[in-house]
């Protein structure tokens, strides 16, 4: 039987959450002065149509551009499942929980049934049923950004509306609340406001911070030139910009722009523009040209530009760990981060790398978490599950009946 193995073993994982799970309802008991509850009582976590589990649960979406055919590889159990099929679906996002498969005239909601609720001491893990959500508006161009409150889409022509998360919980998109205005990037959620650039003609955009109705509550001095990419990080927002990046942070209240720029003049083609990284994670990775990757270290706000063979698609955990490049060779490189060096590779694992632009916008990319890097190989219909902590060893290989060219991992 398929297995995936965590670093700890199942029972000292499940001794941890009944702790933590008992702390956290000692604490609500004594807020509330009340004696402790009767079996009758809701239990401390309880998700109605979910089972929480004691590790997390990872999941695949994944998505045949060609055909729009659409399956979830279950990394727990190792099996495969059908889905409805996403016809003309180009790129697919998530954000640890709903996938967003982006089509021409709009972008399918899907709940992927699995995720975490992070409560800051302890991490409630959840698997449920998939499950539509439904159709948001919004063609070529538009965004996706959520976090625990609040999902904002953000069109190609700036204007923005946001849906409330607990709709789409309980299957619904819900009606959505148009924000004022019109914006230069993507609004994000962030600290329970929203993070976003403004921008007047020929002028460079702005930071804005607003609340959730739009209304803005602060303007950090900060401009970005020709923006193009974002992420969210534990220390904050980053916004990718002409001369590096723009920081944005809040700490009691408070929201601060610093800026971390590259320190050298950087062709246009080689500025990162779209940002990877394990959530959770302070290291952001990016193309940098074509034999290059960028790997932002937001903690020391500092770049640092590696030295690959040909990238295909590049993605690190952070933390000590490598940068793991595929490259034309159809191999998977791995990079030290601080000193540039190649420390091992693979053998090919794919034998046919997909054309730019095939299939209705094949690609082969990594995904990352805490034990695990996941490459999606299009053209010989298969998933590889790498050890990236263990000279790139090849853990598992799924056999999938799509070209899974769009791929997503939730559960976190």
């Amino acid at each position: 039987m398929l297995v995936r193995k965590n670093v700890t073993s199942l029972a000292p994982a499940l001794a941890a959450v009944i702790l933590l799970t008992a702390g956290c309802g000692a604490g609500d008991e004594a807020k509330s002065g009340s004696k402790r509850s009767t079996s009758s009582a809701t239990p401390h976590g309880y998700v109605e149509g979910a089972t929480e589990a004691a590790e997390q649960q990872f999941r695949l979406l994944l998505g045949d551009a060609g055909s729009g055919e659409a399956r979830v590889l279950d990394l727990i159990t190792g099996k495969v499942h059908d889905i409805a099929r996403s016809p003309g679906a180009t790129a697919l996002t998530t954000d640890g929980r709903f996938g967003y498969f982006y089509g021409p005239d709009g972008i399918r909601v899907l709940d992927s049934g699995a995720w975490m609720v992070d409560h800051g001491d302890h991490v409630h893990y959840y698997r449920a049923k998939v499950q539509e959500v439904g159709d948001l508006p919004g063609g070529t161009g538009t965004s996706i950004r959520s976090d625990a409150g609040v999902t904002v889409a953000t069109s190609a022509d700036g204007k923005a509306s946001v849906y409330r998360r607990a709709n789409l919980e309980k299957g619904a998109l819900g009606t959505s609340s148009p924000l004022p205005g019109t914006f230069a990037g993507a609004v994000v959620p962030y600290a329970e406001h929203l993070v976003t650039l403004t921008a007047e003609s020929g002028a460079p955009a702005k930071v804005a911070v607003l609340d959730r109705s739009g209304k803005r509550v602060a303007v950090p001095e900060a401009e970005c030139e020709e923006p193009r990419g974002d992420a969210v990080t534990r220390r904050g927002v980053v916004l990718g910009c002409a001369d590096g990046a723009l920081l944005v942070h809040e700490d009691d209240g408070a929201f601060t722009a610093e800026r971390i720029p590259y320190g050298e003049d950087v062709p246009k083609t080689e500025r990162a523009v779209e940002f990877r990284h394990r959530p959770g994670s302070s290291t952001l990775t990016a193309p940098a040209g074509e034999d290059a990757v960028w790997v932002l270290d937001v903690s020391e706000g500092a770049w640092a530009r590696v030295k690959t063979g040909t990238v295909v698609a590049a993605n690190t955990a952070g933390e000590g760990s490598p940068l793991v490049v595929l490259e034309t060779d159809g191999a998977l490189h791995g990079y030290d981060i601080p000193t540039g060096k190649e420390t091992g590779a693979t053998d090919p694992l794919l034998k046919e790398l997909p054309e730019a632009g095939a299939g209705g916008g094949a690609a082969s990319v990594i995904e990352v978490d805490r034990s695990r890097a996941y490459l999606n190989d299009p053209e010989g219909k298969r998933v590889y599950e790498i050890d990236y902590n263990d000279d790139l060893r090849v853990a598992r290989t799924f056999d999938v009946d799509v070209r899974p060219s769009l791929m997503v991992e939730t559960g976190r």
